[in-house]
């Protein structure tokens, strides 16, 4: 099934099911329509009093959030800045990680997210960490929290709680600023701590010496043969096998010409090839006489070396794995990576210290995933972005006591405005450029 049928199929069941209740009037009391998306709430929200016991130590967290976030919003200003005029020389195609699906952040749509349970769970916890942060600050600076709920347009978009609007215009400087940084705080604070967790796990599995063939060499005896990618080979003439050593140890009494017999397992299923070895390419070994199957195998301490490496960049680490899901499903997985990711092969190729621990190694990546992104997203200035709303309090208390009150407005429109346009660009050039190629070649 294509990514455009799960589209349909997933908006036409909710279509069904919001016209029913819209039209039965069910749940009037709980659920809201706003267009298309569906609000479902709830007013019992008194539990959030709870953390006024703890309001120096949360405050103290938030005024260092507030310093992150403004951190946060000037690189991810300065990061659009850079990266439009170079969009503008060197406009790329719009596919692969530019194809329109990909703007979406749709599990099954965009290429880069898998339908999966650790996808779909960290997706929704983010948005709980998000709008808890909010509502927790909002208690400790004493603005009341009037409901909070979950957003849903096909799938969970977004939750929301609801802080009494006039608490909130009230509230004036660091109070109100600490309210709408929170939710970016605890996503940043919660990405980096999920993603730390997720290279804690790896370093408990253990690399194993598998004789996983990761592929086969073009016009080479083993793709000859039909021999598949991620195939364990289990035994040569008969000879079992466990091991990329021991297969090596075997290969090397072979000579040109020779013909074996290999046997290899793939998804439970375990198939004889027949291969007629061939000669060393020079470009692989050019001094060795023995015979050539033609595969390469999957390097599970390399893999582990690689993340070992990935881990020393330290807090840069986790920006640097922002891109992982883009090389693993739409780059070819050329950082082998996917297995942070998904269920995959490669898995054999590890021993697992606990039962279910990939599902714990993906939950840990996907929830730090999406918490670094939104976080980092929400950042930037833009109103009604969180990231716009701490500019536009800033930006009116700083003309605010030079008495330049009047102007305010005008800078908050200009600056959310140009950065928004900046945004927007980024977005869709390289669909635009396609159009006019298209309407030029056409003419």
């Amino acid at each position: 099934m294509s990514w455009l049928q799960i589209l349909l199929l997933l908006i036409l069941a909710y279509t069904l099911i919001a016209v029913y209740i819209r039209d039965r009037g069910l749940f009037a009391d709980r659920i809201m329509f706003f267009g298309p998306i569906m609000a479902i709430k709830t007013e019992r929200v008194g539990f959030f009093d709870w953390f006024q016991k703890f309001r120096r130590l949360l405050r103290a967290y938030a005024t260092l959030g507030v310093v992150m976030v403004v951190v946060v919003s000037a690189f991810m200003t300065l990061a659009l800045l850079l990266a439009i005029p170079q969009l503008l020389v060197h406009t790329p195609e719009p596919t692969g990680i530019y194809d329109p699906r990909n703007i979406l952040a749709i599990p099954g749509v965009n290429q880069a997210i898998p339908i999966t349970a650790a996808v779909f769970i960290g997706l929704l916890l983010t948005i709980v960490v998000h709008e808890f942060g909010h509502a927790i600050l909002a208690r400790v600076e004493d603005m009341r929290v009037r409901s909070m709920g979950l957003l849903i347009a096909v799938i969970p978009i977004g939750a929301f709680v609801e802080p009494d609007e006039e608490d909130v215009e009230a509230a004036k400087g660091m109070p109100k600023i600490r309210m709408f940084g929170a939710g970016i705080t605890n996503n940043i604070v919660v990405g980096l701590v999920c993603f730390g967790l997720m290279f804690l796990l790896m370093g408990m599995a253990t690399p194993l010496s598998v004789p996983l063939v990761q592929g086969v060499y073009k016009d080479f005896p083993a793709a000859d043969a039909g021999l598949q990618g991620y195939s364990v080979i289990t035994g040569i003439n008969g000879v079992p096998v466990t091991s990329q050593e021991e297969v090596s140890a075997f290969m090397d009494g072979t000579r040109p010409g020779e013909t074996v017999t290999l046997t290899a397992e793939k998804d439970g299923v375990e198939r004889t090839y027949t291969l007629t070895l061939a000669e060393w390419p020079e470009a692989l070994a050019s001094d060795r006489d023995s015979g050539f199957m033609g595969v390469y195998y999957y390097n599970a301490p390399l893999v582990k070396e690689h993340l070992g490496n990935i881990a020393d960049l330290g807090l840069l680490a986790p920006l640097y794995l922002t891109i992982a899901p883009i090389d693993a499903f739409i780059q070819g997985n050329t950082q082998q990576l996917a297995i942070l990711l998904a269920d995959t092969p490669e898995q054999v190729a590890w021993k697992e210290p606990f039962p279910f621990f990939w599902g714990t190694v993906h939950l840990a990546f996907w929830l730090g995933w999406f918490n670094l992104l939104v976080g980092m997203f929400n950042a930037i200035p833009i109103v009604p972005l969180d990231g716009g709303y701490i500019m536009k309090e800033g930006v009116e208390r700083f003309f605010e006591r030079l008495g330049w009150s009047r102007y305010a407005h005008r800078v908050v429109a200009s600056i959310s405005g140009f950065v928004t346009m900046m945004l927007i660009l980024l977005i869709t050039m390289p669909m635009m450029v396609a159009a006019v190629r298209f309407i030029m070649t056409v003419s």
